[in-house]
């Protein structure tokens, strides 16, 4: 009985990948493409800020998800500050790095 279970160790085929990678997917590097909260950090750290109708558009989002997102900011630890401007709304801004 032992010989058997020695011969069945030596006979075993090592187990495959359900999908070898091809040598050449292995060289391409796919450049990450930009997060929808990063591009919302980005215009809130413009000078002129933005407003919520701004990066709604921006995003694809609905207002009330973009206002979730800049709560979201917050909790991160983004000082995002908004100021009521005429005519405008509110411009919400992230002040710092």
């Amino acid at each position: 009985m032992i010989a058997n279970a020695d011969t069945k160790l030596a006979t075993k085929r090592p187990r495959k990948m359900a999908r070898e990678p091809k040598p050449e997917e292995a060289n391409k590097a796919t450049p990450k493409r930009e997060s929808k909260t990063s591009l919302v950090l980005g215009m809130l750290q413009r000078q002129e800020g933005a407003t919520v109708d701004q990066l709604a558009v921006a995003t694809g989002w609905l207002p009330h998800t973009t206002r979730a997102a800049l709560t979201g900011l917050k909790k991160k630890g983004h000082a995002v500050t908004s100021d009521k401007v005429e005519g405008q709304g509110r411009i919400y801004r992230v002040v710092g790095p």
